[in-house]
């Protein structure tokens, strides 16, 4: 285990004895290291094991909050736990779409398909209430710069668009991770709120954050977190520490 940064650890254990408190914490490349293939981005060992202590506090509700499908991020993680689950960047929160949004993003899969497999290890990924356009496996950085561009071009203005690391998501809803965890927050009476996050839609929480609530950023990238750390090995670090100060 290494050293949590200072700052942050002096943030949670002032934080730690506030109820009821919420913590919740983005998927890929925060609980999972950020690979290729989705399908593929298991929990960093002990990820598991550290989120249920924390979860077996009294007075504490742990929440996976991800653009991942609710259905998706629980097969991947094969975590079964007394969670909250917040798929699809918030628009899965109290059941899955209706049939019209689910009609409004297969049109849109269908429209983005062909731009998709015209370029060489890209990635077309249709989620519950969106369609992403992966390009990490991309080998010319051109191609998937011009790819992407064309996937913003193709999106109408009814869309939301969610850019990302190597990858551009489109929803059918205006639904956001920050909206999301703060009517958590809200539904919960939260006094105060711990979020963990990396990709650009973790901002739209980070933003939303109050002066008693901490929020960690992993890894590189401007933010509005408080707190920064390097990776998902650091991340585990952290709940670590929390876990311990909630015993």
């Amino acid at each position: 285990m290494t050293a949590v940064p200072a700052g942050l650890a002096t943030a949670l254990t002032e934080l730690a004895g506030r109820r009821p408190l919420l913590v919740a914490s983005d998927y890929d490349g925060v609980l999972s290291p950020l690979v290729g293939d989705p399908s593929a981005a298991v929990p960093t060992p002990g990820t598991g094991e550290a989120l249920a202590r924390i979860a077996g506090a009294a007075g504490v509700t742990v929440a996976l909050v991800s653009g991942r499908g609710v259905a998706d991020l629980r097969r991947v993680s094969g975590w079964q736990g007394p969670y909250r689950w917040v798929g699809s960047h918030g628009a899965e929160y109290d059941g899955p779409l209706t049939g019209e949004l689910a009609s409004r993003r297969d049109a849109l899969a269908d429209r983005l398909a062909p731009l998709v497999a015209a370029v060489p290890g890209a990635r077309l990924e249709v989620k519950p209430a969106s369609v992403a356009v992966h390009v990490r496996q991309v080998a010319d950085p051109a191609a998937a710069a011009s790819l992407l561009s064309a996937a913003d071009a193709a999106a109408d203005p009814s869309l939301t668009k969610k850019p990302g690391k190597a990858v551009l998501e489109l929803a059918v809803t205006d639904a956001d991770k920050g909206s999301a965890v703060t009517r958590l927050r809200d539904e919960l009476g939260a006094v105060a709120v711990v979020y963990l996050g990396d990709d650009l839609t973790d901002e739209d929480v980070f933003r939303r954050l109050g002066p008693a609530d901490v929020g960690v950023k992993v890894g590189e990238g401007e933010t509005a977190a408080g707190h920064r750390v390097a990776d998902p090995d650091a991340a585990l670090d952290v709940l670590r520490l929390l876990g311990d100060l909630l015993a």
